[in-house]
């Protein structure tokens, strides 16, 4: 199963159950912006002041955290 496949509140729910730390907050609403919403990498980092870098490495992360909870 891919985390394409599941409705919003599945997704929503993976994010706000296994996505914390120091960043959890931040995390969790960009992870939503782009799991959700579909927002670009480039527009996530203008979003957030962030690099796009940066956005990749915290979607690259947090995609693992909730694919191992499928």
């Amino acid at each position: 199963m891919e985390i394409i496949d599941l409705s919003r509140s599945e997704i929503e729910y993976l994010i706000d159950e296994w996505i914390i730390g120091n960043n959890g907050q931040r995390d969790r609403k960009l992870m939503k912006r782009r799991l959700i919403d579909g927002i670009t990498y480039e527009n996530l980092a203008e979003e957030f002041d962030l690099t796009e870098r940066q956005v990749k490495n915290i979607c690259y992360k947090n995609m693992e955290k909730l694919i191992k909870h499928l």
